[in-house]
């Protein structure tokens, strides 16, 4: 004899997945990190604050 299952919650765990996967795609195409967001911040500053040390005053 076979196992029993319900199929409401099949159907629901398979949508489940496969929302998760697309969610986990746009991910990776669109979005960075907090961190990844941070670093380029920090990057970017201490490259202005470079480039303002060399300005000369006129």
């Amino acid at each position: 004899m076979s196992n029993l299952i319900n199929l409401n919650k099949a159907r629901k765990a398979r949508a489940k997945t496969r929302k998760r996967a697309e969610a986990d795609e746009n991910a990776v195409r669109h979005g960075r990190t907090k961190a990844q967001k941070t670093l380029d911040k920090a990057n970017a500053d201490k490259a202005n604050r470079h480039l303002d040390g060399h300005r000369t005053e006129e």
